[in-house]
C-alpha cells in the first residue's frame, strides 16, 4: 500500500513539475493542443518534434491525445563509420500515474525524416525520449532525457 502511494506522489509531483512548464495554449476540451520539440538524442544526431492536442468528453472524464510530429535522422556517418538511426519512444501515464509504452518509431535515412502519428485514450501525461538505434539490431543508445509534453494536471 505505502509503494502505491508513493509512486503515485512521485507521478503527481513530476506531472506537477511539468505543469509550471506547459504553454497555456493547451486545452481542457478541444484539440487545439500546441507544438513541441524539438526533442533531440544525445550529441543532437537525432531529433523529434510536432504537435499534441488532447480532446476531452462532455463530463470531463475522458480523453483522447493526439499527437503528430517528424523523426529526424541527423546522423550523416555511414553505417560502417558507427553511423546509427533514429528512434523515438513515447509514454503515457493513466490516470492511475502507472507508466506505459504507446508509440515507438526507428528511422534510418539521413537526412531525411519519418512521420509520426498516433492517438491514445484516458491519458494524465504523455512523455517522449529520442535515441538512436543500430540499423540492424535493436538496441538503442545515445538516449536523451525524458521530456514531458502534456500532463493533465496543467488543465
Amino acid at each position: 500500500m505505502f509503494r502505491k502511494i508513493a509512486t503515485g506522489l512521485l507521478a503527481v509531483a513530476a506531472t506537477g513539475a511539468v505543469a509550471l512548464s506547459m504553454p497555456a495554449a493547451a486545452s481542457a476540451t478541444t484539440a487545439d493542443g500546441h507544438s513541441w520539440g524539438p526533442v533531440y538524442a544525445k550529441h543532437h544526431l537525432a531529433k523529434a518534434q510536432g504537435w499534441i492536442g488532447v480532446e476531452w468528453d462532455e463530463h470531463q472524464t475522458s480523453n483522447t491525445v493526439h499527437l503528430r510530429g517528424r523523426l529526424h535522422d541527423l546522423d550523416q556517418r555511414t553505417y560502417g563509420q558507427g553511423g546509427k538511426c533514429a528512434y523515438v519512444r513515447f509514454q503515457a501515464a493513466g490516470f492511475d500515474h502507472e507508466w506505459d509504452a504507446v508509440h515507438a518509431r526507428k528511422f534510418c535515412g539521413y537526412p531525411g525524416s519519418k512521420k509520426l502519428r498516433f492517438d491514445v485514450d484516458d491519458v494524465a501525461a504523455v512523455r517522449v525520449k529520442v535515441c538512436q538505434i543500430h540499423p540492424h539490431q535493436q538496441w538503442v543508445s545515445k538516449c536523451g532525457q525524458w521530456e514531458y509534453l502534456y500532463a493533465a494536471e496543467s488543465e
